[in-house]
């Protein structure tokens, strides 16, 4: 009787566990965490490549879209870069990252030919894209400058 409440007690802390940490682009955008995008939920979040000729950003708040790999050694360093600032800039800009080994397709129509490709997207106007690791200060710059976020 014992083992089988422990197993329980367990299993619940493990489901719990899973539920607080899923991000898989459905969900708090003003969270302060880095949200994972499929092709669907990057059409949805982000940009329908699908149905606009011209570029129509789907969002409501400003985003940095991280196009990365796993095995990726300047994406893994830069990680953690964005993820600060997700928290830093938690309501004001959202941090999408989007695997692209996983999600082929989605970086083929956007023409993601090297990683990492970062995409600063305003509200309003074109989207600015950077290539390579960059520094918490040309982050923060970019931030400022091209998303309009103090």
């Amino acid at each position: 009787m014992r083992k089988a409440i422990i197993l329980i007690a367990l299993g619940f802390t493990l489901l719990l566990t899973n539920c607080k940490n899923s991000n898989t682009g459905n969900g708090d955008t003003e969270s302060g965490a880095v949200i994972s995008l499929t092709n669907e939920t990057f059409k949805t979040n982000v940009f329908n490549y699908q149905i606009n000729q011209q570029w129509k950003y789907e969002g409501k708040l400003p985003a940095i879209v991280d196009f990365y790999a796993t095995w990726c050694g300047p994406c893994k360093k830069l990680s953690p870069r964005l993820e600060e600032l997700a928290v830093k800039y938690a309501g004001k800009i959202v941090v999408y990252r989007v695997d692209t080994d996983q999600e082929q397709q989605l970086a083929q129509s956007m023409g993601i030919e090297s990683l990492p490709t970062l995409l600063f997207i305003p509200v309003t106007g074109q989207p600015k894209q950077t290539i390579g690791l960059l520094s918490s200060e040309t982050l923060e710059q970019t931030i400022t400058e091209v998303l309009l976020v103090k």
